[in-house]
């Protein structure tokens, strides 16, 4: 089990997502912020080349095309399905700063079959 937001989990997330179909012309590089964690607030990083997840760590993306922000909470939900990530985009649960409609083109893929076969599969190997 890896922990959620450590870096075992993204090295994780990263081995799985390359089960995931190519999607030309869904490239990003994202910066993430999960704010309210018992550690403090947690940033990491995807860079994403036609839908292939090829880089993702901890720490900031100097470059980054877009920012997410969300509580713990709701990337715990998101994560564990009990939240959709459009739902909460539209809440405005995830602050989005930066690109919007580099955001607004990736969330789709967030509703796929493949992605939710990634996220079940993440899902098994997370202590939360």
């Amino acid at each position: 089990m890896s922990k959620f937001l450590s870096q075992e989990w993204l090295d994780e997330m990263k081995r799985l997502a390359e089960s995931q179909p190519e999607r030309p012309g869904a490239s990003a590089r994202m910066q993430y912020v999960v704010t309210g964690g018992p550690d403090g607030d947690i940033q990491y990083y995807w860079v994403l080349q036609d839908g292939k997840l090829v880089e993702c760590a901890l720490g900031e993306l100097a470059d980054a095309e877009v920012t997410l922000t969300q509580t713990i909470d709701d990337a715990v939900k998101i994560q564990k399905g009990e939240l959709d990530a459009t739902a909460a985009f539209m809440q405005g649960r995830v602050k989005v700063t930066g690109n919007m409609a580099k955001v607004m083109s990736l969330l789709p893929i967030t509703n796929s079959p493949e992605y939710k076969q990634l996220q079940s599969q993440l899902g098994e190997i997370t202590e939360y």
